[in-house]
């Protein structure tokens, strides 16, 4: 009988390790979610597989997108030309995140100057 209760006193105390080590973890986890959306301007837009996503959006005037690299061996390359905002963002190297800030109303277009066929369609309001 003492084996018994031995044994599951064992079971009872891995389980607690185990349930305290997940529970830590997912709290960690938390935190950098929370950390990383509260450090995070505005919206993140990313650029994976050649593409945006989302492909397009609706922001106020004055919000700020996030343009979040999310391809792990390619560089990117994001700008706006119109006739009321330009911007560029330089070369995006994998994992880099570049914030835009839209000042103006109107609906821009945020290509990928590496790869002609990335389009972004924004609409401010």
């Amino acid at each position: 009988m003492p084996l018994l209760s031995s044994r599951v006193l064992v079971l009872s105390y891995g389980r607690t390790i185990l349930t305290a080590a997940l529970a830590l973890s997912i709290g960690a986890g938390c935190g950098l979610f929370i950390a990383d959306k509260l450090n995070a301007s505005g919206i993140a837009v990313s650029q994976k597989g050649r593409m945006f996503h989302p492909d397009s959006l609706t922001i106020g005037r004055g919000e700020t997108i996030t343009i979040v690299n999310d391809d792990s061996d390619l560089l990117h390359h994001a700008f706006v030309e119109s006739p009321s905002f330009n911007f560029d963002s330089g070369d995006q190297e994998p994992g880099s995140r570049t914030p835009i800030t839209f000042n103006e109303r109107g609906t821009f277009q945020v290509l990928c100057g590496i790869h002609p066929k990335m389009k972004l369609v924004v609409r401010v309001n």
